[in-house]
C-alpha cells in the first residue's frame, strides 16, 4: 500500500474519530463504567511526595522549554558516526565468550556516542553509564510477577543476546546503531526543548533536518489544549496471546497510520516476537519502517529514550508534544503493577500500551489516555475483564515507567 499523506491520513482520523470527540472526556456514555470506577479510585490517597514526586501540579511552561515545536527528519550517516558503530560491533565478539550472567550483562550493554548523546543497544538514548544498565540486566525479573503480557525482560534480553550467532547479531545491531545515529538531532532537540539542555555550537548548520519540520501546531506547558487526543478507538483490540502485548500495540499504531488493520500475526512476524516477548527497540524499528508516524509530517523518526532523568513535568510535556504536536501515539512501556493500574487483579510483567491522549484536567491530577491490550478475563474468565480505552492518573502511568527495569519509552 503506498504511504498516505498527512492531508488523507487527518482526513481518516476525522472520519473514524471516536464517538465522544465534540463530548468533554468524562461525559461519554462509554465512560460511565470507568467513571463508576473513578469514585471509587477516588478514596484511594495520592502517592506520596518526594524524589520525582513533586512536581506533579500544574503543567506551566518555564523560559528553557518555549519555542517553536517541530518535528524532525533523518538525519546524515557521518563518517566518524560509521566509525563509532564500527567500533561498537567489533566490541559484541565480548558476547561469544562471556561466561555467567554477569558476564553476559556487561557484554550485552554497549554505548555509542553520537555528536555527544549516548545510545546504548536494548536500552536506547540515555544519560546512564554502561555499568548502570548493566546492573539493571544483572538484576534478576522480581520474583513476585505472576503474568507475563509480552515485554521482553532482562531474562529474555540476556537469552536473546547469547542465542544469536555472530553473524544475526551484527546485523540486527549495525540497523538498530544505524537508526540511532541518523536521529541524534531528533534526540537532541527532545532533550533541549523539554529538559532545557542547550544545543551545541554548529547544531543548526549540522541538522538541517531539523529546522526543516513543520509548522508549529502547539507549543509548551500553558500553550496547549486542556486536552488532546487522537486515534479512533476501534484500532484498539485486545491482544490474542498472553504474550503479545507488542504485536497488539503494533496492531493499533499500524490501523491508525494505515487506516487498514492487519493482524496482530503479521505485527509478531515483523517484530520477532516470541513466547519471551518483545522488545521495545524492535516496536520503535517497525514504527520507523511499516508506519507513517516516522515522517518528519509527523513525529520524525521514532527513537527509544530513557526517561530516568525526567521529572513528572517533562515526561507529560514529552506525552503533550507528542500527541498534540506530532498528532502520532507513542509507544508506553511500563510495569503493571496492581498499585498504578487498580484495574489488575494481579501484578504483572513489562508491557506496552498506545498513548494516545491527555487531559490536563485543571485543579485535579493529570490525565493520560491510551489503548490498553491486556485483558487478564481473555486467559482466566475468573478475573475481570480489562476494557480498551483508559484515560487516567498520568503522575502513576510516569511511575509504572520508572519501575519498568529500561526506564523507557518509544516517542
Amino acid at each position: 500500500m503506498p504511504a498516505l499523506h498527512r492531508p488523507t491520513l487527518r482526513r481518516v482520523a476525522h472520519r473514524i474519530a471516536d464517538e465522544d470527540a465534540s463530548r468533554p472526556l468524562w461525559r461519554h456514555p462509554a465512560t460511565i463504567a470507568a467513571a463508576a470506577l473513578a469514585l471509587t479510585l477516588g478514596a484511594v490517597p495520592l502517592l506520596p511526595d518526594g524524589g520525582h514526586d513533586d512536581d506533579r501540579g500544574e503543567i506551566a511552561p518555564t523560559a528553557e522549554t518555549t519555542g517553536t515545536p517541530r518535528a524532525a527528519g533523518r538525519g546524515e550517516l557521518t563518517t566518524a558516526m560509521r566509525a563509532e558503530i564500527d567500533r561498537v560491533l567489533a566490541a559484541g565478539a565480548d558476547l561469544d565468550r562471556a561466561e555467567g550472567r554477569t558476564a553476559l550483562a556487561r557484554a550485552s550493554v554497549r554505548c555509542a556516542t553520537f555528536e555527544g548523546q549516548r545510545y546504548c543497544l536494548g536500552f536506547g538514548w540515555t544519560n546512564q553509564s554502561e555499568e548502570a544498565l548493566a546492573a539493571r540486566l544483572e538484576a534478576r525479573p522480581t520474583a513476585g510477577t505472576t503474568e507475563r503480557t509480552g515485554d521482553l525482560d532482562a531474562d529474555g534480553l540476556l537469552a536473546r543476546a547469547q542465542g544469536r550467532t555472530s553473524t544475526a547479531r551484527t546485523e540486527a545491531e549495525r540497523a538498530e546503531l544505524t537508526m540511532a545515529a541518523r536521529s541524534v538531532g531528533k534526540v537532541w532537540m527532545l532533550r533541549h526543548e523539554i529538559q532545557g539542555v542547550p544545543l551545541p555550537d554548529g547544531f543548526a548548520e549540522r541538522h538541517p533536518e531539523v529546522t526543516s519540520g513543520v509548522d508549529a501546531r502547539g507549543g509548551f506547558g500553558e500553550s496547549y489544549p486542556e486536552r488532546s487526543k487522537i486515534l479512533s478507538s476501534k484500532v484498539a483490540q485486545a491482544q490474542n496471546t498472553t504474550y503479545w502485548c507488542g504485536p497488539a500495540t503494533m496492531q493499533a499504531i499500524g490501523w491508525g497510520s494505515q487506516g487498514k488493520r492487519k493482524n496482530q500475526s503479521y505485527w509478531a512476524r515483523r517484530l520477532g516476537t516470541t513466547s519471551a516477548g518483545t522488545a521495545i527497540t524492535d516496536m520503535v524499528r517497525v514504527v520507523n519502517n511499516k508506519t507513517d508516524y516516522d515522517e518528519d509530517t509527523y513525529a520524525g523518526p521514532y527513537v527509544v529514550l530513557d526517561i530516568s532523568d525526567f521529572t513528572f513535568k517533562q515526561w507529560y510535556r514529552l506525552m503533550m508534544r507528542h500527541i498534540h504536536d506530532y498528532q502520532a501515539p507513542v509507544v508506553l512501556h511500563p510495569q503493571l503493577l496492581k498499585q498504578y493500574y487498580p484495574y489488575l487483579d494481579d501484578d504483572a510483567s513489562g508491557h506496552f500500551q498506545v498513548g494516545r491522549g491527555y487531559d490536563q484536567n485543571p485543579g485535579g491530577n493529570p490525565q493520560l489516555g491510551w489503548f490498553e491490550p491486556w485483558d487478564q478475563s481473555r486467559f482466566d474468565p475468573s478475573e475481570p475483564a480489562i476494557g480498551r480505552v483508559q484515560w487516567r492518573n498520568a503522575y502513576r502511568s510516569f511511575r509504572a515507567n520508572l519501575d519498568h527495569f529500561q526506564h523507557n519509552v518509544g516517542v
